[in-house]
């Protein structure tokens, strides 16, 4: 699941901190803006069976 919160993706070399919104282009200096949150998991992940699997385990 993808958050609706999105970040101007040139807020680095634009901004002084991060602009946060939720359109598609930053309200400040007009950049696309792109996804805030990381993804969740990973499918493709080489390492994820065992990480899950040491999880089960320690509950």
């Amino acid at each position: 699941m993808k958050s609706d919160i999105r970040v101007c993706s040139a807020w680095r070399e634009a901004h002084d901190r991060p602009v946060y919104s939720l359109s598609a282009t930053c309200p400040s200096c007009g950049a696309e803006t792109v996804n805030s949150a990381p993804a969740p998991l990973d499918p493709t992940d080489p390492h994820g069976e065992y990480r899950r699997a040491l999880k089960r385990r320690n509950r």
